[in-house]
């Protein structure tokens, strides 16, 4: 098991998302996004406007290459 924050997953919080694979902790922080979303959060809604911004990108490949990122930081992270 790994863990990342909401922060380090481009969110606006530090509640911690733990699993084995990136997709189940991907899955997690949509999740805690869309919960975010129904409660109104400002900074939840205000960081789900970047991700918006990153896939309407004039550089078609941005969203692809921040996935890959946050993917690859999972993956550098040590078993708990």
């Amino acid at each position: 098991m790994k863990s990342m924050s909401c922060n380090e997953l481009g969110g606006a919080c530090d509640v911690l998302f733990n699993a084995a694979t990136f997709e189940e902790i991907q899955e997690k922080s949509k999740q805690h996004g869309m919960e975010m979303f129904q409660k109104q959060d400002t900074p939840h809604i205000q960081a789900m406007q970047k991700m918006r911004e990153l896939m309407q990108s004039a550089d078609s490949d941005a969203m692809m290459k921040w996935m890959a990122e946050k993917r690859r930081a999972f993956y550098a992270k040590p078993e708990e």
